[in-house]
């Protein structure tokens, strides 16, 4: 199968150089044949799944704790203004 890498590679934004093309055609045409074999396998009695580890996330609770008040967090603050820290503009 002949594929058009220029055109592939520009599909995914990418910049391929002439020497590449060859190399990536041959394997490109390797993994899209090993698809093809995949897509002849019957697969109907196979049960569906999204992960084969049975491992499950481990989840808690968020526990909201007391916070600083403004004038807590601000205190320690090189500038401050209106109760807001004041730093150094980052845009022109």
């Amino acid at each position: 199968m002949k594929i058009n890498i220029p055109q592939v590679a520009k599909l995914a934004n990418l910049v391929i150089k002439k020497s590449e093309e060859e190399l990536l055609e041959k394997q490109l045409s390797s993994i899209l044949d090993y698809v093809e074999k995949l897509k002849k396998l019957d697969t109907s009695k196979t049960e569906e799944t999204s992960q084969v580890t049975d491992l499950e996330n481990i989840t808690r609770e968020d526990i909201a704790k007391p916070s600083l008040s403004s004038d807590d967090s601000i205190s320690n603050a090189k500038s401050a203004y209106n109760g807001l820290f004041k730093v150094e503009g980052i845009l022109e």
